[in-house]
């Protein structure tokens, strides 16, 4: 099974976007994103294992290899400029695969990290999973994630909880580590303005994990803010990679 979905091939696009889905996300989320991103573009969402098409692969329990996994099946596509988009627990994956990327020459021109706090600066936050099955499903409606739907129904509960429960623990276990390769990529944090989990000083930390070009965008909304912002997330892409809308 292919780890990425791409909704509208273009062989035309002179650039790849990679989107990098948040914990318990699936690469459908980023199925809206085909249409209304430019046709210089060619989107490929990351369908991680266990979940949707890939209910029936083993879970990956490690951010570090999981990254390294998404690294190695997007070296094949690396053949035109690429950037990649990760939000939360994507934002985080994002940037280790852009630094392995980078360590294999090939880097991506642009990394977007969404929602949530840089590599470096994760403690401080209650381990979602370690609660219970209600106290699991509270957090994703307490999120605001388009997921908190599926998990109202018992039989789809069943289904959801289990790779929901993983990604949770998996960047919740993340250590950042100072030793691997400096990313010099250039990089944008974009977060919501009422995010609980990322205040705007909280973000401007991602500057200190690249050596390359830093920006900050803060748009209204919670921690899902780019649902409601889809429109303003994709004209700041299209600004900050410089391809026609």
């Amino acid at each position: 099974m292919t780890w990425f979905r791409c909704a509208e091939t273009r062989p035309w696009a002179s650039m790849r976007l990679f989107c990098l889905p948040h914990a318990g996300g699936s690469a459908v989320f980023y199925r809206p994103w085909a249409k209304e991103v430019s046709p210089a573009v060619e989107v490929h969402a990351v369908q991680y294992p266990g979940r949707a098409d890939r209910m029936a692969d083993a879970f990956v329990t490690d951010a570090h290899q999981l990254a390294r996994l998404v690294a190695g099946a997007m070296a094949p596509l690396m053949d035109r400029p690429a950037a990649l988009f990760g939000h939360s627990m994507g934002a985080v994956l994002a940037y280790e695969v852009a630094r392995l990327l980078q360590e294999r020459g090939s880097a991506p021109v642009h990394v977007f990290a969404s929602g949530t706090r840089p590599p470096h600066d994760r403690g401080g936050e209650r381990r979602v999973s370690d609660l219970d099955d209600d106290g699991v499903v509270d957090e994703i409606i307490e999120l605001g994630g388009t997921d908190a739907e599926a998990l109202q129904e018992p039989e789809l509960r069943e289904l959801v909880l289990p790779y929901v429960r993983n990604d949770f623990a998996l960047i919740e276990n993340y250590a950042h580590r100072e030793d691997g390769t400096r990313l010099d990529v250039p990089l944008t944090a974009v977060i919501g303005d009422s995010d609980p989990h990322v205040s705007e000083e909280q973000a401007r930390g991602w500057a200190r994990v690249t050596g390359g070009r830093f920006a900050l965008k803060v748009l209204p909304g919670g921690h899902f803010y780019l649902t409601d912002q889809q429109a303003a997330v994709i004209a700041e892409i299209h600004r900050t990679l410089e391809v026609p809308a």
